[in-house]
C-alpha cells in the first residue's frame, strides 16, 4: 500500500469514526435516538444552562453535530462540516469548562477532543475515499476552508457570550452562580 493509500485511508477511518460519534450525539438532541432527551429536552437543558434563546440554541447545537458530522463521515464539503461540528463543540467546551479538563469530572475534555479533530478534518481535507475527492473538490476550496471556520468562529463566539451574559444578568449584582454537577451537565454534549 502506498503512502497515499495509506494516508487517505486513514483520513477515511478517522472522518467515519468522527463522523457516526458527532451525528449521533446530534441525532440525540434533535430527535431523541439513543436515549437523548430530543428537540424538547434539549430545549430544556439549554435553557437550563443559560442559553438564549434555548428552542434555537438546541437546534444549532444538534444540526452542527448531526449535520456536521454526517458530512464529515461522508468528506462532503469537508471545511465546512468540519468547522460546524468545531463550532457546536465550542459551545460545549463552554459549558463543561467550569468543571474543568477532564471528563470524568464534568469537565470539557471530550468535547474538546472532538472539536479539535472535527477542525483538522475540516483543514487538512478529506481525502481520496471522498464524497469531495468524488466532485472535484467543488466544496473543498481554501476560500471555502477560511470562510467555514471565521464563520464558525464568529458563531461560537456570539452564542457563548449571549449565554455569558443572560447568566451575569440571571445572577445580579453580588450573587455568585451555583455550579451544576457532572449529572447535570451530562446530557449537554458528548
Amino acid at each position: 500500500m502506498t503512502t497515499l493509500n495509506r494516508r487517505d485511508l486513514g483520513l477515511l477511518v478517522l472522518r467515519v469514526g468522527t463522523g457516526a460519534v458527532l451525528a449521533a450525539h446530534g441525532t440525540q438532541k434533535l430527535f431523541g435516538w439513543f436515549g437523548g432527551g430530543g428537540l424538547t429536552g434539549t430545549t430544556h437543558a439549554m435553557e437550563a444552562m443559560g442559553f438564549s434563546p434555548p428552542r434555537e440554541s438546541a437546534i444549532a447545537a444538534g444540526l452542527g453535530e448531526a449535520g456536521g458530522g454526517a458530512l464529515l463521515a461522508l468528506g462532503l464539503a469537508t471545511p465546512a462540516a468540519g468547522a460546524a461540528a468545531a463550532g457546536a463543540m465550542a459551545g460545549a467546551v463552554a459549558v463543561h469548562a467550569p468543571a474543568g479538563f477532564f471528563a470524568q469530572a464534568g469537565g470539557y475534555e471530550y468535547p474538546a477532543f472532538l472539536g479539535f479533530t472535527a477542525a483538522a478534518i475540516g483543514v487538512a481535507g478529506a481525502g481520496r475515499y471522498s464524497l469531495d475527492h468524488a466532485t472535484g473538490h467543488v466544496l473543498d476550496r481554501a476560500w471555502v476552508v477560511a470562510t467555514a471556520f471565521l464563520v464558525s468562529a464568529l458563531a461560537a463566539a456570539a452564542v457563548v457570550g449571549r449565554r455569558a451574559q443572560a447568566q451575569s444578568d440571571a445572577e445580579g449584582p453580588g450573587d455568585e452562580a451555583t455550579p451544576r454537577t457532572a449529572d447535570e451537565r451530562s446530557d449537554d454534549v458528548g
